[in-house]
């Protein structure tokens, strides 16, 4: 299939006017296709030719202005419009559609717990064309109006309110002018909640399966949906633009939501039918948040093209977070609401903004706003930790350099210029300089069109009993930050009192005074810019023994950063940071920290830093570690916390009898009572040690049918050592094309284990041309899911890396594919360059730089 390329899109956007799509559509008509017709009402300009994409089973009939065109002139997804002349014209098209398995376009689920079967749309960049004809850019917006026919029973969703006219038909509202990507539908049986706020219907809906956990949240999801949208209001002068707002909880979702206006759609692990943390319903609330920040930012002032992907992701990303650390909002357990104060950043600091770090030290790396995006096969690649992390984080530190009065008056400028239309990154930076002297145009050129993360290292000057600070500046941004000084507390040496936060911009004017010299010194204490920070001596010394007597998880969070990011630079051994996660994680009260730190220590250290000679005393340790996070947490006081360790000492477990005990009786001592979520995470890591049979799988999904349960039981048996299974997983996931998406990811997840190395390392030559071939064969949905899940991570040695370079180089992936195992590959070679000379053999023979760089050039 054709890609739109910018150019094609200037000069169709200069060729074109569009007013109003009516859309119909018959899910009636089979599991395999859906009818779909179209009628597009436009303007041509001047006299001249263009196209129509659209991408159907059968093309059934196509009419221009009364006049039949030929299907057979549909080519690569594009219909030509020859001839146009001046004026308005008419096109009707009537065709077949394929539904999807792979959560793109038209996605088609039948639930295995109750046989009922869900549809929905996903749209996004150029996926409308598998729903029905469209001029598909995002700067020809139109109205759109849908109807739909569904079968008995079902209810039909969509941008706005939606009437049920009788035998199966519903009409949705007209929208006001939208862009084409952000077209919603979805039908099936759904469950709903519905109330209304300031005089509009909200609603959330589910499938019917999962309706009493829906049910069970319900009033915290509405309540976190009225605070953020009535903080929005306060912010935002510009009215909510829509006539309702829905939320639909639907399966097997590619994205973690998306920002249809009315419709946002989520995945619906969101609808928890297992134990959760806090900091998990936190995050549900973040997201709340981000989805409702692009009704403005995204739907109602729209990217011109998708060289701005930022400003929609990055935006919603930084609102997504600030809201909900501003807003009063619903916790678990009760009927009041509560402020999360500044965990929303705690989280966004140790876990968002780790990916937009890692993102950016990639050979991948971009700009927030790149100078061009060609196309939308290369767009598509941009929605990563650089455009959501990386620019969050730089709209908060724009924030903190004009204020936050300024900020939202420059936001308020935008939203009133560009209502309903579409603006550039010159537009936004234009509205945001009208409210500010400072040289805004300087820190976006500076902030947005470069790459890479800046390195921010202490440096401290002792005379005549007082000390001066001057920072090592390693890299090209201007950055406002605080530095955090601290010290030992005198009544208990182990915990550390703050004496004074001092704000400092970077480049320094003069070096700064600080005083007698503190016992830490920390740079960006609060994580207000985003930069790599380092430690001097004295303070890392501190660390070592009082990380945990920091008294503000925000501040913690900073200093995990910090040591993750020297792990991963080869600055601190492995070893370093699983004896500093031993010593304080048990003394931990942040739910987000403790999650954090246990993912990096049992994931990319465990796992892959360190060999396979070291990886059995990492294990202990951090079984170790679980084990005084579960003593601590008898008390019930912290029901999270112990969630969590319960949840890592069964991904780290070393043998079996422990995790297949609490399988057995049902239950961790002390608690809690195993959920299905635990159930299926102990027989997963029981089927990795060899511990579990086909049989016990085959019973567990007996005791629970879901598709939660198929994934689980999918991952289970991918998981299991033996040559056989191994061969099936392998050729369910690249040999056939019935895994959805979420079945693939399944299979592959279970597939790699690091204690089967020798048992598959067959696969890994294999797992190149296979993924080649299926993304090919798949598109883009399945191409990141093989490169991401199926990938061969645990084969951390050189050989492994030199196939996958001759991958990039030599077998044509895919845009999709061949990001994907860019960077993949490049967290193989620096788990190598992390494990020391000896793993790396013959790949630093020519120089880690020249690999680096010949890396990139592959992966672009």
């Amino acid at each position: 299939m054709s890609v739109l390329t910018r150019d094609e899109a200037q000069l169709r956007a200069q060729h074109l006017d569009v007013h109003r799509y009516t859309v119909e559509l018959d899910l009636t008509t089979g599991d395999e296709t859906f009818d779909s017709r179209t009628v597009i009402r436009f303007t041509a300009r001047s006299a001249g030719d263009t196209f129509v994409e659209l991408k159907p089973a059968v093309l059934r009939a196509v009419t221009l202005d009364g006049q039949p065109l030929d299907p057979e002139s549909l080519q690569d997804g594009r219909l030509p419009l020859r001839n146009l002349g001046a004026g308005e014209h008419e096109l009707r098209v009537d065709a077949a559609m394929r539904y999807s398995r792979t959560g793109e376009g038209m996605h088609r689920f039948t639930d295995p717990s109750d046989g009922e079967t869900y549809v929905y749309t996903q749209m996004f960049m150029d996926d409308v064309q598998r729903v029905f004809a469209a001029f598909d850019q995002p700067d020809l917006k139109a109205v759109f109006e849908v109807s739909v026919r569904a079968p008995e029973g079902w209810t039909v969703l969509a941008n706005g309110i939606t009437e049920q006219r009788g035998d199966g038909h519903w009409q949705a509202a007209p929208t006001p002018p939208i862009s084409t990507y952000l077209v919603a539908v979805a039908a099936g049986p759904w469950h709903s909640v519905r109330t209304e706020h300031r005089g509009l219907p909200f609603g959330i809906h589910c499938r019917r399966s999962l309706a009493p956990h829906l049910e069970a949240d319900a009033e915290e999801i509405l309540d976190v949906t009225r605070a953020c949208f009535d903080r929005y209001h306060e912010k935002f002068e510009e009215p909510y633009p829509f006539d309702s707002y829905d939320q639909a909880f639907v399966p097997e979702f590619n994205a973690g939501a998306m920002e249809n206006p009315g419709l946002v759609t989520f995945r619906d692990e969101f609808v928890y039918r297992s134990a959760v943390t806090d900091t998990e319903r936190q995050t549900r609330a973040m997201v709340i948040a981000h989805e409702m920040a692009h009704m403005w930012f995204g739907d109602l002032v729209t990217l011109t093209w998708w060289d701005d992907i930022w400003l929609n992701e990055s935006f919603a990303e930084y609102m997504g977070y600030q809201t909900t650390a501003e807003a009063a909002l619903l916790g678990s357990g009760g009927p009041s609401p509560r402020r999360w104060g500044t965990g929303p950043w705690t989280e966004f600091g140790v876990a968002r903004k780790a990916w937009g770090y890692d993102a950016d030290q990639r050979p991948t790396t971009h700009p927030v706003a790149p100078e061009k995006v060609d196309d939308t096969a290369s767009a598509l690649l941009n929605f990563d930790g650089i455009s959501y992390a990386k620019g969050a984080s730089a709209l908060r530190q724009l924030a903190a350099w004009l204020g936050e009065k300024e900020f939202l008056a420059g936001i308020n400028t935008h939203f009133a210029r560009h209502k309903f239309g579409n603006a550039t990154l010159a537009d936004f930076i234009d509205s945001l300089a009208s409210a500010t002297d400072r040289d805004v145009p300087a820190w976006a050129d500076s902030w947005l069109r470069t790459t890479g993360v800046d390195k921010l290292t202490p440096v401290v000057a002792a005379a005549d009993g007082t000390c001066t600070l001057t920072v090592d500046h390693a890299g090209s941004r201007p950055h406002r930050l605080a530095v955090g000084l601290y010290d030992h507390d005198i009544a208990d040496e182990g915990r550390l009192v703050l004496r004074e936060r001092l704000d400092l911009d970077v480049p320094q004017a003069a070096p700064q005074p600080i005083g007698k010299r503190p016992a830490l010194l920390l740079l960006n204490d609060g994580d207000l810019t985003y930069a790599k920070v380092r430690f001097d001596a004295e303070s890392f010394g501190t660390l070592r023994t009082g990380l945990s007597g920091l008294p503000d998880p925000l501040t913690r969070a900073v200093v995990w950063n910090a040591l993750r990011d020297a792990v991963r630079d080869g600055e601190l051994p492995p070893a370093a940071y699983l004896e500093t996660a031993r010593t304080h994680l048990p003394h931990e009260t942040d739910l987000a920290i403790a999650q954090g730190v246990l993912a990096f220590a049992s994931g990319p250290i465990a796992d892959q830093y360190l060999g396979p000679e070291d990886r059995p005393a990492a294990l202990s340790t951090l079984t170790a570690l679980c084990r005084d996070l579960l003593r601590r947490t008898e008390d019930g006081d912290h029901p999270g916390l112990r969630l969590i360790a319960v949840r890592y000492l069964i991904s780290v477990a070393a043998h079996p009898h422990t995790i297949a005990a609490w399988l057995a009786d049902g239950t961790v001592p002390g608690g809690p009572e195993l959920d299905p979520e635990l159930r299926w995470r102990i027989l997963g890591r029981l089927a990795a040690l060899g511990d579990t049979d086909e049989a016990a799988i085959a019973a567990e999904l007996d005791r629970d049918p879901s598709a939660t349960g198929q994934e689980g039981a999918a991952r289970c048996r991918a998981a299991l050592p033996d040559p056989q299974v191994k061969r099936a997983a392998w050729e369910a996931m690249f040999a056939g094309d019935d895994l959805s998406n979420y079945l693939f990811t399944a299979t592959a997840q279970g597939f790699w284990q690091p204690e089967q190395a020798d048992l598959v390392r067959e696969y890994v030559p294999r797992f190149y041309p296979d993924a080649v071939a299926l993304s090919a064969r798949r598109g883009p949905a399945l191409a990141v899911a093989a490169g991401r899940w199926a990938f061969p991570a645990y084969a951390v040695d050189t050989e492994n890396l030199r196939l996958g370079e001759a991958c990039l180089r030599d077998a044509d992936p895919t845009p999709a594919l061949r990001r994907t195992l860019a960077d993949r590959l490049d967290d193989l070679a620096r788990a190598l360059r992390v494990r020391g000379p000896q793993a790396q053999g013959a790949q630093e023979g020519n120089g880690g730089q020249e690999d680096r760089e010949a890396h990139r050039a592959m992966a672009e």
